[in-house]
C-alpha cells in the first residue's frame, strides 16, 4: 500500500508526499519572501514619503523664518531711517522744554569729552549691568582714537551726541561756519565708527555751553543755523562739578543733590575724559540717588518720542 501506479509505473507514496510537502514548503517560503519584499517596498515608499513631507516642512519653516528675518530687517531699516532724520518742529518743542517740568520724573545722564580707554569702558560696563541707557557727547579727536568704544555705545543703545571735533574755543568759535565744520567733522567720524552712513548725531553741545561768555553772539547765530538744519543744541540744568574741582565722591554727590533739588526733568552734566575715573567710581551712588527719588533714566530719543 506504500506504492501507487502513475502512468503504468509504480511510485512510492511516501516520496510523492515528501515531494508535495517540499513543493508546498518552497511555495510558502517564496510567498513569504514575496510578501516581505512587498512589505519592505511599502515601508521604503512610506519612509520616502515621510522624508519628503519632513523635507517639505523643513523648507517651509526655513522659508517662513527667512520671510520673518527679511520683515524684521525691513522694520529695523524703517526705524533707523526715521531715527536719524533731522529733528522736526514738534520734537524741537519737546527738547526746548527739557529743563522744565515733566509729569514723569526723568533724568538724562550725559557724559562729555569721551570716549576714553581709561574711563568709558567702565561706565559702559556699569550701565549695562544696571540696564540704563545714557547720552554720550563724543569729541571728534577722541572718536578718532577710540572708534570701537563709540561703536559699543551705539550697539548698546546709548544716545551718541556731538561735542565738536577739537574742543578748542579759538578754533571752533572763529565763525559760524567753523562751528558747523566742527559739527560735521565729528558727525562723520562717528558715522564711520558705528558703520552707519545714515547716522546723525542730531544734538550738539557747545563746548563751554551755548549761552554767555566771549562768544555769546556767535554761539546764538550758530545755534540758529544748526536748528535750521534739524540739529538741536542742549546744555544742562544739573551738574556734579566733576570737571570743576569736585575731587571726592562726597563733593560730587553734594553738587548733584544741590543742583537737582525740586526738578522733575534733569539733564545731568558729567564727563568720561581720561582723568575722570572718580566719576565712574561715584556712578553707583548717582544711580541709587535717582532711583530712590523715583526718576526714570532716559535718552534724547525718549524725550523726542523716537523708537529705537
Amino acid at each position: 500500500m506504500n506504492q501507487i501506479l502513475y502512468q503504468g509505473r509504480k511510485i512510492n507514496k511516501k516520496k510523492v508526499v515528501g515531494a508535495v510537502v517540499i513543493s508546498v514548503t518552497a511555495l510558502i517560503i517564496l510567498l513569504v519572501f514575496l510578501i516581505n519584499g512587498i512589505n519592505d517596498s511599502i515601508k521604503i515608499e512610506e519612509a520616502e514619503k515621510q522624508k519628503k513631507i519632513e523635507l517639505e516642512l523643513k523648507r517651509k519653516e526655513e522659508a517662513e523664518q527667512e520671510a520673518r528675518r527679511i520683515e524684521e530687517e525691513k522694520r529695523k531699516a524703517e526705524i533707523l531711517a526715521k531715527l536719524y532724520n533731522p529733528i522736526s518742529e514738534k520734537e524741537f518743542v519737546k527738547l526746548d522744554n527739557i529743563y522744565s517740568h515733566s509729569d514723569t520724573k526723568r533724568v538724562l545722564l550725559t557724559f562729555d569729552d569721551g570716549p576714553t580707554e581709561a574711563v568709558t569702558p567702565f561706565i559702559l560696563d556699569f550701565l549695562k549691568e544696571q540696564n540704563i541707557k545714557a547720552n554720550f557727547f563724543a569729541l571728534g579727536t577722541m572718536v578718532e582714537r577710540y572708534p570701537s568704544l563709540v561703536k559699543r555705545e551705539y550697539e548698546e543703545g546709548h544716545f551718541i551726541a556731538n561735542h565738536s571735533y577739537s574742543h578748542k574755543y579759538s578754533q571752533i568759535y572763529e565763525s559760524v561756519e567753523t562751528v558747523i565744520d566742527e559739527y560735521n567733522a565729528d558727525n562723520q567720524l562717528i558715522r564711520d565708527a558705528v558703520g552707519n552712513q545714515n547716522f546723525n548725531t542730531l544734538i550738539f553741545r557747545f563746548p563751554g555751553g551755548s549761552y554767555g561768555g566771549y562768544y555769546a553772539d556767535l554761539k546764538a547765530e550758530a545755534k540758529q543755523k544748526l536748528r535750521e538744519n534739524g540739529i538741536a543744541s542742549i546744555d544742562w540744568n544739573a551738574l556734579t562739578n566733576d570737571a570743576d574741582g569736585a575731587d571726592t565722591k562726597e563733593k560730587i554727590m553734594e553738587n548733584l543733590v544741590e543742583t537737582t533739588q525740586d526738578k522733575s526733568s534733569i539733564v545731568l552734566l558729567m564727563h568720561d575724559a581720561s582723568d575722570k575715573i572718580l566719576t565712574y567710581e561715584t556712578l553707583p551712588d548717582v544711580i541709587n540717588y535717582f532711583r530712590e527719588n523715583g526718576y526714570q533714566f532716559q535718552t534724547f530719543f525718549d524725550v523726542m518720542g523716537r523708537e529705537y
